[in-house]
Protein backbone atom coordinates (compact mmCIF):
# COMPACT_ATOMS: atom_id res chain seq x y z
CA UNK A 1 0.00 0.00 0.00
CA UNK A 2 0.78 3.06 -0.93
CA UNK A 3 2.06 6.52 0.90
CA UNK A 4 -1.64 7.93 -0.88
CA UNK A 5 -3.35 4.38 -0.66
CA UNK A 6 -2.51 4.70 3.65
CA UNK A 7 -3.60 8.73 3.44
CA UNK A 8 -7.02 7.67 1.50
CA UNK A 9 -7.60 4.92 3.95
CA UNK A 10 -6.82 6.46 6.82
CA UNK A 11 -8.94 9.30 6.06
CA UNK A 12 -11.74 6.44 5.38
CA UNK A 13 -11.11 4.94 9.20
CA UNK A 14 -11.83 9.28 10.33
CA UNK A 15 -15.19 9.43 8.78
CA UNK A 16 -16.32 5.83 10.46
CA UNK A 17 -14.76 6.45 14.01
CA UNK A 18 -15.64 10.42 14.32
CA UNK A 19 -19.28 8.97 13.03
CA UNK A 20 -19.74 6.40 15.41
CA UNK A 21 -18.08 8.38 17.96
CA UNK A 22 -20.33 11.06 17.51
CA UNK A 23 -23.77 9.67 16.82
CA UNK A 24 -22.92 7.31 20.08
CA UNK A 25 -22.72 10.40 22.50
CA UNK A 26 -25.72 11.98 21.32
CA UNK A 27 -27.77 8.37 22.25
CA UNK A 28 -25.35 8.42 25.11
CA UNK A 29 -26.56 12.05 26.30
CA UNK A 30 -30.92 10.55 25.27
CA UNK A 31 -30.41 7.99 27.39
CA UNK A 32 -30.10 5.29 25.08
CA UNK A 33 -27.16 2.57 24.56
CA UNK A 34 -24.40 4.30 22.61
CA UNK A 35 -24.36 1.14 20.11
CA UNK A 36 -27.37 2.30 18.67
CA UNK A 37 -26.14 5.63 17.49
CA UNK A 38 -22.74 3.81 16.28
CA UNK A 39 -25.10 1.66 14.24
CA UNK A 40 -26.80 4.15 13.16
CA UNK A 41 -23.67 6.09 11.61
CA UNK A 42 -22.99 2.98 9.98
CA UNK A 43 -26.55 2.85 8.26
CA UNK A 44 -26.44 6.72 7.12
CA UNK A 45 -22.40 6.73 5.55
CA UNK A 46 -23.27 3.20 4.10
CA UNK A 47 -25.29 2.55 0.52
CA UNK A 48 -28.81 3.06 2.27
CA UNK A 49 -28.05 6.78 2.82
CA UNK A 50 -25.11 8.24 1.81
CA UNK A 51 -25.00 5.89 -1.32
CA UNK A 52 -28.61 6.44 -2.13
CA UNK A 53 -28.70 10.44 -1.51
CA UNK A 54 -24.62 11.56 -2.50
CA UNK A 55 -23.23 8.33 -4.61
CA UNK A 56 -20.27 9.94 -5.97
CA UNK A 57 -19.52 11.83 -1.93
CA UNK A 58 -19.97 7.90 -0.80
CA UNK A 59 -17.85 6.65 -4.19
CA UNK A 60 -15.06 9.20 -3.00
CA UNK A 61 -14.94 8.04 0.77
CA UNK A 62 -15.60 4.83 0.33
CA UNK A 63 -14.53 3.33 -2.87
CA UNK A 64 -16.36 0.14 -4.28
CA UNK A 65 -15.04 -2.96 -4.14
CA UNK A 66 -13.61 -4.65 -7.58
CA UNK A 67 -13.43 -0.98 -9.15
CA UNK A 68 -10.14 -0.90 -8.26
CA UNK A 69 -6.92 -2.74 -6.30
CA UNK A 70 -7.13 0.42 -4.02
CA UNK A 71 -10.34 -1.21 -3.51
CA UNK A 72 -10.04 -4.14 -3.20
CA UNK A 73 -7.06 -3.73 -0.70
CA UNK A 74 -9.63 -1.57 1.83
CA UNK A 75 -12.11 -4.27 1.72
CA UNK A 76 -9.48 -6.62 3.00
CA UNK A 77 -8.55 -3.89 5.74
CA UNK A 78 -11.97 -3.16 6.97
CA UNK A 79 -12.87 -7.16 6.64
CA UNK A 80 -9.51 -7.40 9.02
CA UNK A 81 -10.66 -4.66 11.45
CA UNK A 82 -14.40 -6.20 11.91
CA UNK A 83 -13.32 -8.94 12.90
CA UNK A 84 -10.60 -7.85 14.76
CA UNK A 85 -12.52 -5.61 16.95
CA UNK A 86 -15.87 -8.20 16.68
CA UNK A 87 -13.29 -10.65 18.89
CA UNK A 88 -11.76 -7.90 21.18
CA UNK A 89 -15.30 -6.97 22.08
CA UNK A 90 -16.81 -10.45 22.56
CA UNK A 91 -13.49 -11.06 24.87
CA UNK A 92 -14.28 -8.11 27.07
CA UNK A 93 -17.94 -9.51 27.27
CA UNK A 94 -16.48 -12.95 28.05
CA UNK A 95 -14.53 -11.54 30.84
CA UNK A 96 -17.08 -9.43 32.40
CA UNK A 97 -19.71 -12.30 32.27
CA UNK A 98 -18.96 -14.48 35.30
CA UNK A 99 -20.37 -17.91 34.91
CA UNK A 100 -22.46 -18.03 31.54
CA UNK A 101 -24.28 -21.30 32.63
CA UNK A 102 -24.92 -21.87 35.97
CA UNK A 103 -26.87 -25.04 37.32
CA UNK A 104 -29.45 -22.33 38.91
CA UNK A 105 -30.09 -20.40 35.43
CA UNK A 106 -30.86 -23.54 33.35
CA UNK A 107 -34.80 -23.76 34.08
CA UNK A 108 -34.40 -19.61 33.22
CA UNK A 109 -32.18 -19.98 30.10
CA UNK A 110 -34.57 -23.37 28.30
CA UNK A 111 -37.73 -21.34 28.84
CA UNK A 112 -36.22 -18.35 27.68
CA UNK A 113 -34.70 -20.01 24.55
CA UNK A 114 -38.41 -21.96 24.20
CA UNK A 115 -39.61 -18.33 23.92
CA UNK A 116 -37.95 -16.11 22.47
CA UNK A 117 -36.03 -18.70 19.61
CA UNK A 118 -38.06 -21.59 19.15
CA UNK A 119 -41.38 -19.94 19.06
CA UNK A 120 -40.70 -17.24 16.80
CA UNK A 121 -38.88 -19.60 14.42
CA UNK A 122 -42.00 -22.11 14.45
CA UNK A 123 -44.61 -19.60 13.52
CA UNK A 124 -41.85 -18.05 10.81
CA UNK A 125 -41.59 -21.21 9.08
CA UNK A 126 -45.72 -21.89 9.20
CA UNK A 127 -46.20 -18.87 7.77
CA UNK A 128 -43.09 -18.43 5.88
CA UNK A 129 -45.06 -20.14 2.94
CA UNK A 130 -47.73 -18.07 2.61
CA UNK A 131 -45.51 -14.68 1.94
CA UNK A 132 -44.61 -13.99 -1.19
CA UNK A 133 -41.07 -14.71 -1.17
CA UNK A 134 -40.77 -16.06 -4.60
CA UNK A 135 -38.05 -12.53 -6.06
CA UNK A 136 -35.62 -14.27 -2.99
CA UNK A 137 -35.53 -17.77 -4.27
CA UNK A 138 -32.30 -16.66 -6.39
CA UNK A 139 -30.54 -18.89 -9.12
CA UNK A 140 -30.60 -21.81 -6.69
CA UNK A 141 -34.42 -22.01 -6.57
CA UNK A 142 -34.40 -23.98 -3.16
CA UNK A 143 -37.89 -23.16 -1.53
CA UNK A 144 -37.06 -25.38 1.48
CA UNK A 145 -33.77 -23.69 1.97
CA UNK A 146 -35.14 -19.90 1.59
CA UNK A 147 -37.83 -20.72 4.67
CA UNK A 148 -34.75 -21.78 6.32
CA UNK A 149 -33.19 -18.44 6.10
CA UNK A 150 -36.47 -16.53 6.37
CA UNK A 151 -36.92 -18.20 9.92
CA UNK A 152 -33.47 -17.64 11.25
CA UNK A 153 -33.83 -14.04 10.62
CA UNK A 154 -37.11 -14.30 12.47
CA UNK A 155 -35.43 -16.42 15.43
CA UNK A 156 -31.88 -14.86 15.05
CA UNK A 157 -29.89 -12.50 17.41
CA UNK A 158 -26.89 -10.73 17.50
CA UNK A 159 -24.16 -11.47 20.40
CA UNK A 160 -21.68 -8.44 19.92
CA UNK A 161 -24.78 -6.19 19.83
CA UNK A 162 -26.11 -7.58 22.55
CA UNK A 163 -22.85 -7.40 24.49
CA UNK A 164 -22.19 -3.78 23.29
CA UNK A 165 -25.91 -2.90 25.27
CA UNK A 166 -25.60 -4.89 28.13
CA UNK A 167 -21.94 -3.34 28.56
CA UNK A 168 -22.56 0.03 27.74
CA UNK A 169 -25.96 0.09 30.36
CA UNK A 170 -23.08 -0.91 32.72
CA UNK A 171 -25.08 -4.08 33.51
CA UNK A 172 -22.70 -7.07 32.14
CA UNK A 173 -21.63 -8.25 35.32
CA UNK A 174 -25.53 -8.89 36.35
CA UNK A 175 -27.42 -12.64 36.14
CA UNK A 176 -29.70 -10.89 33.85
CA UNK A 177 -26.64 -10.10 31.45
CA UNK A 178 -25.92 -13.55 32.22
CA UNK A 179 -29.66 -15.45 30.99
CA UNK A 180 -29.69 -13.32 27.92
CA UNK A 181 -26.16 -13.64 26.82
CA UNK A 182 -26.71 -17.28 27.68
CA UNK A 183 -29.54 -17.81 25.80
CA UNK A 184 -27.93 -15.91 22.57
CA UNK A 185 -24.81 -18.40 22.80
CA UNK A 186 -27.53 -21.35 22.62
CA UNK A 187 -29.45 -19.62 20.14
CA UNK A 188 -26.47 -18.85 17.73
CA UNK A 189 -25.21 -22.65 18.43
CA UNK A 190 -28.86 -24.04 16.90
CA UNK A 191 -29.40 -21.56 14.50
CA UNK A 192 -25.54 -21.63 13.28
CA UNK A 193 -26.44 -25.38 12.37
CA UNK A 194 -30.15 -24.57 10.76
CA UNK A 195 -28.11 -22.10 8.55
CA UNK A 196 -25.19 -25.10 7.49
CA UNK A 197 -28.87 -26.87 6.37
CA UNK A 198 -29.96 -24.44 4.71
CA UNK A 199 -26.61 -23.23 2.93
CA UNK A 200 -26.18 -27.08 1.90
CA UNK A 201 -29.52 -27.63 0.02
CA UNK A 202 -29.20 -24.51 -1.65
CA UNK A 203 -25.89 -25.24 -2.97
CA UNK A 204 -26.03 -28.81 -4.09
CA UNK A 205 -29.91 -29.64 -3.63
CA UNK A 206 -29.05 -32.21 -1.06
CA UNK A 207 -28.51 -32.43 2.70
CA UNK A 208 -24.68 -33.69 3.53
CA UNK A 209 -25.56 -34.96 7.07
CA UNK A 210 -22.01 -36.01 7.76
CA UNK A 211 -20.56 -32.34 6.74
CA UNK A 212 -22.88 -30.67 8.96
CA UNK A 213 -22.74 -33.01 11.76
CA UNK A 214 -19.44 -32.90 11.83
CA UNK A 215 -19.93 -28.21 11.67
CA UNK A 216 -21.99 -28.35 14.80
CA UNK A 217 -19.90 -31.15 16.58
CA UNK A 218 -16.91 -29.00 15.99
CA UNK A 219 -18.70 -25.74 17.37
CA UNK A 220 -19.54 -27.62 20.32
CA UNK A 221 -16.52 -28.88 20.97
CA UNK A 222 -14.69 -25.68 20.38
CA UNK A 223 -17.63 -23.65 22.85
CA UNK A 224 -17.63 -26.21 25.71
CA UNK A 225 -13.43 -26.73 25.39
CA UNK A 226 -13.37 -22.38 25.76
CA UNK A 227 -15.54 -22.64 29.01
CA UNK A 228 -14.13 -25.67 30.58
CA UNK A 229 -10.87 -27.51 29.68
CA UNK A 230 -9.01 -24.55 28.06
CA UNK A 231 -8.99 -22.08 30.82
CA UNK A 232 -8.09 -23.96 33.48
CA UNK A 233 -5.28 -24.97 31.42
CA UNK A 234 -4.36 -21.70 30.83
CA UNK A 235 -4.30 -20.27 34.44
CA UNK A 236 -1.92 -23.20 34.68
CA UNK A 237 0.12 -22.26 31.90
CA UNK A 238 0.26 -18.58 33.23
CA UNK A 239 1.04 -19.16 36.67
CA UNK A 240 4.65 -21.50 35.50
CA UNK A 241 7.72 -20.04 35.74
CA UNK A 242 9.16 -20.25 32.75
CA UNK A 243 5.86 -17.92 31.22
CA UNK A 244 8.17 -15.16 31.11
CA UNK A 245 5.63 -13.36 28.82
CA UNK A 246 2.82 -13.37 31.27
CA UNK A 247 5.20 -12.07 34.12
CA UNK A 248 6.67 -8.77 32.02
CA UNK A 249 4.20 -8.56 29.23
CA UNK A 250 0.47 -9.29 30.48
CA UNK A 251 -1.37 -7.43 28.24
CA UNK A 252 0.60 -8.54 25.41
CA UNK A 253 -0.27 -11.64 26.49
CA UNK A 254 -3.53 -11.91 27.06
CA UNK A 255 -3.67 -10.52 23.55
CA UNK A 256 -1.41 -13.45 22.29
CA UNK A 257 -3.75 -15.73 24.21
CA UNK A 258 -6.96 -14.33 22.61
CA UNK A 259 -5.87 -14.43 18.41
CA UNK A 260 -4.81 -17.96 19.54
CA UNK A 261 -8.51 -18.76 20.38
CA UNK A 262 -9.58 -16.96 17.57
CA UNK A 263 -7.28 -19.13 14.73
CA UNK A 264 -8.30 -21.93 16.41
CA UNK A 265 -11.98 -20.71 15.97
CA UNK A 266 -11.24 -20.08 12.24
CA UNK A 267 -9.18 -23.35 12.05
CA UNK A 268 -12.64 -25.41 12.58
CA UNK A 269 -14.47 -23.43 10.55
CA UNK A 270 -16.37 -22.10 13.83
CA UNK A 271 -17.64 -18.33 14.20
CA UNK A 272 -15.81 -16.61 16.11
CA UNK A 273 -18.27 -15.24 17.92
CA UNK A 274 -17.83 -18.09 20.23
CA UNK A 275 -14.03 -17.32 20.62
CA UNK A 276 -15.53 -14.76 22.82
CA UNK A 277 -16.13 -16.47 25.97
CA UNK A 278 -12.63 -17.58 26.55
CA UNK A 279 -12.12 -14.34 27.72
CA UNK A 280 -13.27 -15.50 31.19
CA UNK A 281 -9.41 -16.19 31.20
CA UNK A 282 -8.08 -14.31 34.22
CA UNK A 283 -4.11 -13.92 33.67
CA UNK A 284 -2.37 -14.42 36.99
CA UNK A 285 -5.68 -16.06 38.35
Amino acid sequence: MSSAEFGSFTLLLFFLIASAQILGHLFTRLRQPRVVGEILAGVLLGPSVLGHLAPHISQAIFPSAGLSPTAAKYDVIVGFLYNLGLILLMFASGAETKGLFNRQDRREVAWLGMVGTALPFVLALFIAPYLPLGALLGSAGNRTALLLVVSIAVAVTSIPVISKILHDLRILHTRFARLVLGVAVLEDIVLWGVLAVATALAESGALPQKKIALHILATLVYFAAGLTLLPRIMRRLTRTRWNVMSQTAPLAYVVAVLLAYAALAALFDVSLVFAAFPGRLRVGG
